[in-house]
């Protein structure tokens, strides 16, 4: 089972509203292929963020015609397509982006990655925007919103971490994304000298260093998940932009 972490399940604050139910006959969701998750506006009113724990929590969801980009900022995914966008307090300014849940509707359960924020949630009361492929597999599509439950679970990754560099990254200026994770990831730190600098998080799912990690052929990390397991990792070659290395460890 996957571990959470007490910090984690403390900050459990607000409670999902429920509304809607499963009886809503109308498909309710978002349209658009990668494109319905919007900016996050982080100057909108503040809101109380919310976690998700790893025993079942109830919920509602609706769907949207996704290609597995998102807010998160991860690549499309044509061939997997169980995917799921969060309303903006679970999402937790991507502080979920990567994790998995498995969701159980009235047909079945599935497992799906967390890739998008949905800002409509707010006016449709869902907690969660399921891909419309993985809706179809709880669910009758005809219903729109339903009733769920919804709990974090490791992700079925094969391999280790892998690092992104965003577009524009330099030893002056380092954006690293994690990908290929089991859990969700808190923090990421690089080493400097003989102490670890911490990387600021930011709404779109990259870790910034903005005065650069400085040269080098070996960037050493520390990444942190969401429950609190921490791997050191090299990231050979440096921070080239745009470009994914893999590491040589991952997460339980």
């Amino acid at each position: 089972m996957l571990r959470v972490s007490a910090s984690l399940l403390v900050s459990v604050l607000l409670v999902a509203a429920c509304g809607g139910g499963d009886d809503a006959k109308s498909p309710i969701g978002r349209t658009g292929s990668g494109q319905s998750s919007g900016d996050d506006d982080s100057s909108s009113a503040t809101t109380t963020s919310r976690t998700i724990s790893d025993s079942p929590t109830k919920g509602v969801a609706t769907f949207y015609d996704a290609d597995g980009s998102g807010n998160c900022g991860f690549d499309a995914t044509p061939k997997d397509l169980d995917v799921v966008a969060l309303d903006k307090n679970l999402y937790a300014k991507s502080a979920m982006c990567g994790g998995c849940l498995k969701v159980t509707g009235p047909k079945g359960d599935v497992t799906v990655r967390i890739v998008d924020s949905c800002p409509e949630c707010a006016d449709t009361g869902a907690n969660l925007d399921l891909s419309a492929e993985a809706f179809a597999k709880i669910a009758e599509p005809k219903q729109g919103k339903i009733s769920i439950s919804y709990e974090l679970v490791s992700c079925a990754v094969s391999g280790n971490l892998a690092y992104h560099f965003k577009d524009g990254s330099s030893q002056w200026w380092t954006a690293i994304q994690i990908r290929n994770s089991k859990v969700p990831v808190s923090k990421v730190e690089y080493q400097s000298g003989s102490g670890w600098v911490e990387m600021k998080r930011q709404d779109y799912n990259y870790f910034i260093a903005e005065k650069g990690v400085g040269a080098t052929k070996s960037l050493a990390v520390r990444v942190t998940s969401s429950d609190d397991q921490v791997i050191e990792d090299t990231i050979a070659g440096g921070p080239v932009s745009n470009k994914t290395i893999s590491g040589a460890k991952q997460f339980e």
